[in-house]
């Protein structure tokens, strides 16, 4: 039975399987047509939705499209209203206007006709004003030929008269105006000026002596000072040479001089000279050696000296060179004082003086210590030494206030814009210079100076004598009263101290004084003098005239 029905089982399951597949794919397309009548059933109800959106959405579109039409239509009504307005206003402006323009141009027709109404009247009136000038010139031309004829003289003639008579009496009103506000200047600028410097001078106070140009040394002995000398004075001869100084040889016992206009070509004689003198060789190789040696301390002496100086005082930041030359006014000297200690104390007087005047004090004491370094200088380059002394401040970093006070501490040309202070320093400068002992000169240039002084007061006009005064301090001028008006001595006091402080040098200032006298003189006469005598006596007398005058002038330096 296993034989038989395996033959017939193949078959079957073939069978089977092909009507399995069979029916599947029945199934699938049964299956897919279900699926396709669905989606075409949704894609139907899909335009049916899309065909309703669109049939609403065109109606919107046609709504909106009524609405906007609409709204246009209306705007564009009320702006044609508007416009409508606007015309119909500019139309009722422009009438209006019109009418203005009518009115204004009716007034300026009267107006026009008045103008020229005026006009008329007006050429009319100058008419007559013509007539009426020639009248009068014709009158005033028939008083001049009269007055002419009274007078005898031209109308020029009696112009100039005039003018000269009103400019003499103008120019005396000025020269009382000027004499009255100078006066009363000086005297207000004196009683400020001596407080203010009666508390500087009280405040400071310096030695009197001043250097002189010769400089003694003393030796340990007579022998020790023919050594010093050497055999027929080769020693003191290779001094001189070297030193540039003159030896003055005398009988004073271990003493020699060294003379030298130069301060520093002294010191370095009497430094080489003691060093000679301590070391013991002394021979002209070993002098030129000291000479050399000296030279080389005097450079740091130098330096030292314008340190100390600058300490003194409280004054740093200064320039190396600045120091150096400040040193070097150590041996600089100045009408036989020495310059260093002038600018010290011209630095101390400024301090004191800007401290009560409210002013920078250590910048006033600054310009006072560097005033005169340009004297340090001044015999290698040219020109003055303020003038120098401003360009080395400048050169070195100085503020320009300093340099401008350096600069204008003197009344040099160039500098008619002087800063306060550079005139403060001129007066501290003036003050050091002229206080009893600090500067002296030559009895040949002192009488000189006075004889220059006379000659200069006596070359004016109407000046009759002159004479100099308190050492040349005050020179007194006598003039003749018929040719110097009372009123032109303040011009004569003015004009002399002018020319002294054109061509005079001198230290200090010049009082110049001019005195205008006048004498009347009358005769008392006694019962025996007869009538004809006592008439020419009395004939003799002069008038009498005002009491002497004097015009007093001070003259700074």
């Amino acid at each position: 039975m296993g034989d038989f029905s395996l033959p017939y089982l193949l078959p079957a399951l073939m069978i089977s399987v092909v009507a399995g597949a069979w029916l599947g794919y029945l199934f699938r397309r049964y299956v897919a047509e279900v699926h396709i009548r669905k989606a075409e059933e949704r894609a139907q109800e899909i335009l049916e939705q899309a065909r309703e959106r669109a049939v609403l959405e065109q109606r919107e579109a046609e709504l909106k499209h009524k609405d906007l039409l609409h709204k246009i239509r209306a705007d564009f009504e009320n702006e044609t209203e508007e416009r409508k307005r606007e015309l119909t206003q500019f139309e009722r402006r422009l009438l209006q206007k019109e009418v203005n323009l009518d009115k204004r141009m009716d007034l300026m027709d009267r107006k026009a006709d008045e103008v020229a109404r005026r006009e008329a009247a007006i050429a009319q009136k100058e008419q007559e004003i013509a007539l009426r000038e020639k009248k009068a010139q014709e009158l005033v031309d028939a008083a001049q030929r009269k007055l002419e004829q009274t007078s005898g003289l031209t109308r020029e003639a009696a112009a100039k008269t005039y003018l000269a008579q009103i400019e003499r009496d103008i120019r005396r009103e000025a020269d009382g105006l000027i004499q009255r506000t100078v006066q009363a200047s000086r005297e207000r600028a004196k009683t400020e000026a001596r407080e203010i410097i009666v508390t500087a001078i009280e405040r400071f106070a310096t030695e009197h002596t001043a250097d002189i140009t010769v400089t003694p040394v003393h030796l340990p002995s007579d022998e020790m000072k023919a050594r010093v000398i050497g055999k027929e004075g080769r020693n003191i001869r290779t001094l001189e040479k070297a030193a540039g100084v003159d030896i003055i040889i005398d009988d004073a016992p271990s003493t020699v001089l060294i003379s030298a206009f130069d301060p520093a070509r002294r010191q370095v004689a009497r430094m080489a000279m003691e060093r000679l003198v301590a070391d013991g060789r002394i021979h002209p190789a070993r002098v030129e050696e000291a000479v050399i040696e000296a030279r080389r301390d005097l450079e740091e002496s130098i330096r030292t000296e314008g340190e100390k100086a600058a300490f003194e005082l409280g004054i740093h930041d200064l320039h190396p060179e600045i120091v150096k030359l400040l040193g070097r006014l150590k041996f600089r000297t100045s009408y036989g004082q020495n310059v260093l200690e002038h600018s010290k104390e011209t630095a101390h007087l400024m301090a004191n003086m800007a401290a009560q005047l409210d002013w920078d004090v250590a910048l006033a004491k600054r310009i006072g210590l560097l005033h005169d370094v340009g004297k340090a200088v001044s015999h290698e380059v040219e020109g003055t030494h303020a003038a120098i002394g401003g360009e080395l401040a400048k050169k070195y970093g100085e503020s320009p206030p300093v340099v401008e006070g350096i600069a204008g501490h003197h009344d040099d040309e160039g500098c008619e814009d002087r800063s306060l202070l550079a005139v403060l320093c001129q007066a501290c400068d003036a003050l050091s210079a002229a206080r009893p002992g600090a500067r002296g000169e030559s009895p040949e240039r002192y009488l000189k100076r006075l004889e220059k002084l006379e000659q200069i007061a006596n070359s004016f006009q109407g000046v009759e004598k002159s004479f100099a005064i308190q050492a040349g301090r005050e020179i007194r001028v006598i003039v003749r009263p018929g040719e110097v008006a009372e009123g032109e001595t303040h011009v004569l006091a003015r004009e002399l101290s002018l020319r002294i402080q054109k061509e005079l040098s001198f230290p200090g200032e010049i009082k110049v004084m001019v005195i205008r006298e006048t004498r009347s003189v009358e005769y008392a006469h006694s019962k025996k003098v007869t009538r004809e005598e006592g008439r020419e006596r009395k004939e003799e007398g002069s008038k009498v005239v005002p009491p002497p005058s004097a015009a007093v002038f001070s003259l700074p330096s």
